[in-house]
């Protein structure tokens, strides 16, 4: 074989190897993207590095897949969808201590589900490789609470954060928190978002209504 010819196949043979390599390396970063949606591209972001990213990413599904996940008997569903419909009446009166209870309810039902009690960026962590679909609607619902706290989240910031928790109330209970609750009557029920709180006005006008 001339040497020309040795070379040629050594070149035909380094650009398979690196085909393959690509290939491989495009269809675990295919399998991220569509595991965490836009998630994955939050972590690119964040980390600066697509190598870093996709390495923090794998590192989340290897720590998931050791967790004992379980899925919530019919009995727990409706449980946790009467306590939702509580909340919701809460809010009614009570806005902050609504958001409040909706915050706790949600850590409750994702250690229910089987994950590690953690703080919150562990919990974000944990949550994206299975829900990162309503990981988003998380974090909003947190950042205002944190302002609830502080004194500075107004009624309709109030409102949304029980909108964006219930989204991910909904996705870790299974189904719609309505479907699962029996005494539920109306779909559209819980649908809606939550009402605005009554007003001292509303009140005062109520036996006006009635006359």
């Amino acid at each position: 074989m001339s040497p020309a010819l040795t070379i040629v196949l050594i070149i035909v043979v380094l650009l398979v190897i690196a085909a393959i390599v690509y290939g491989v390396q495009a269809g675990r970063r295919k399998k991220l993207q569509s595991t965490f949606g836009p998630e994955y591209d939050r972590v690119v972001a964040d980390s600066g590095s697509r190598t870093e990213a996709e390495k923090e990413l794998r590192e989340r599904e290897k720590r998931h897949a050791e967790f004992e996940l379980k899925d919530l008997s019919p009995e727990s569903r409706a449980r946790y969808s009467t306590a939702w419909e509580e909340v919701q009446i809460q809010f009614v009166d009570n806005p902050v201590e609504a958001v409040g209870t909706a915050d706790e309810l949600v850590t409750r039902l994702i250690t229910e589900r089987g994950y590690p009690t953690a703080g919150y960026d562990d919990r974000l962590a944990d949550l994206s490789v299975e829900h990162a679909a309503t990981l988003q609607h998380y974090r909003d619902a947190h950042e205002i609470s944190e302002r609830s706290s502080g004194g500075t989240a107004t009624t309709e910031d109030l409102r949304q954060a029980l909108v964006h928790y219930r989204a991910l109330f909904a996705d870790l209970l299974g189904t719609d928190p309505a479907a699962a609750n029996p005494a539920t009557t109306t779909s559209n029920q819980t649908d809606a978002p939550a009402p605005a709180p009554r007003s001292d006005a509303d009140t005062d006008a109520a036996p006006e209504s009635r006359r």
